[in-house]
């Protein structure tokens, strides 16, 4: 079954990024909000984590959040949602797991 895991603590802060990478399933979503977007940025091992993702895991981010903090150059693969879309995510897929 399909998951959609909702991250939107700081990568910097704690290893929930990296336990969340490790339970991704080929079929799964991972969606960043808040700080979690800082995942994001470039030149970092959380970058590259995200873009060493198997091609069958969709990664998502607020768009919201990523404006907020100023963040370009984003990976190829992400797809940027705002919050209607992301609603529509947590109804596409069978569970939601968020990373509290």
């Amino acid at each position: 079954m399909a998951t959609l895991h909702l991250l939107s603590h700081s990568p910097f802060a704690d290893s929930r990024l990296s336990s969340c990478l490790h339970l991704l399933s080929v079929g799964d979503g991972l969606l960043l909000s808040g700080d979690a977007v800082y995942a994001l940025q470039p030149g970092t091992a959380q970058r590259q984590a995200l873009e060493l993702l198997p091609e069958g895991i969709a990664l998502f981010a607020l768009d919201e959040d990523i404006a907020a903090r100023g963040l370009k150059d984003l990976p190829k693969q992400l797809r940027q949602v705002d919050y209607p879309a992301f609603v529509e995510l947590c109804c596409r897929y069978a569970r939601t797991n968020a990373w509290l």
